[in-house]
């Protein structure tokens, strides 16, 4: 049985619109690279709001933003220490989701390549 087969017995798009868009917006959340980046990062160790604002060099605004978005999808627990804020990855899984997906763009890296350039045009 090949790797294929496996993974459509396993992998269940959810039956109602409800499911899907929730499914959907799941992945919206880590469509930005700013935020898979974080993902990395923070999986190697809890890290400090201000330890990711140096790592991603953008505003805290921004980075603020970033991680709200991950913590309120589940994908980042925050825990709070006096006016600090301290990040740590929820799920595991999301780091396998997120290798799944490095591997399926390594497999097929023409094709991604041929996207991200029409997608750089328009």
């Amino acid at each position: 049985m090949n790797q294929n087969t496996i993974l459509s017995k396993t992998a269940v798009v959810p039956k109602n619109p409800f499911g899907r868009q929730t499914l959907a917006k799941f992945f919206r959340a880590l469509g930005d690279a700013n935020r898979v980046a974080l993902i990395g990062f923070i999986a190697e160790k809890e890290r400090s709001g201000s330890d990711c604002v140096s790592f991603l060099n953008l505003a805290q605004s921004r980075v603020s933003s970033h991680l709200s978005c991950l913590v309120n999808f589940g994908l980042l627990t925050v825990r709070r220490e006096g006016r600090f804020s301290y990040y740590s990855v929820t799920d595991h899984r999301v780091l396998e989701l997120v290798g799944l997906g490095s591997a399926i763009t390594s497999d097929n890296a023409e094709s991604v390549a041929r996207w991200v350039r029409s997608d750089r045009n328009a």
